[in-house]
């Protein structure tokens, strides 16, 4: 005895092999032969569904592709339309909000950002004097080019 299959095309093939040989012993097996046709009768239509599942798949996948080409097409005409809609009532209006457009209502004035003071570290009366340890700054003077 083998495992039970679990998935349907699994399944629909075991089926299928079990209607066979039940059909190639039908002889033997004469007390089961009611359930033997009504077996049979259930494996036909179980294969004519999957038959029917194929092409719906197939015609499925083929409306996803239509369906998908459509959806593009449709953006660019929307595009198309709500750029025209724009200029026909003009950038500024309230009206092509309706068409899912946003008017352009100016930019909004940044808040003024205060610049920061330069403040001058304060010194102790004590270091007012200059000391003796301090050098003058030298001027920059021509640069010589190094070789």
């Amino acid at each position: 005895m083998s495992a039970r299959e679990t998935r349907n095309a699994g399944v629909l093939g075991d089926l299928q092999n079990l209607s066979m040989t039940m059909e190639a012993n039908k002889d033997q097996l004469p007390d089961l032969e009611p359930f033997r046709l009504k077996f049979a009768a259930i494996v036909t239509q179980s294969l004519e569904t999957r038959k029917q599942q194929v092409a719906f798949q197939a015609s499925k996948q083929e409306s996803s592709k239509q369906l998908q080409k459509l959806l593009t097409e449709g953006k660019s005409m929307a595009d198309v339309l709500r750029t025209a809609v724009k200029n026909h009532f003009g950038s500024r209006e309230e009206k092509i909000v309706e068409f899912g457009v946003q008017p352009f209502r100016g930019r909004k004035v940044k808040a003024a950002v205060p610049t920061p003071t330069p403040t001058t570290p304060t010194t102790s009366p004590a270091s007012t004097t200059p000391t003796a340890h301090t050098t003058p700054p030298v001027p920059a003077g021509p640069e010589t080019p190094a070789k």
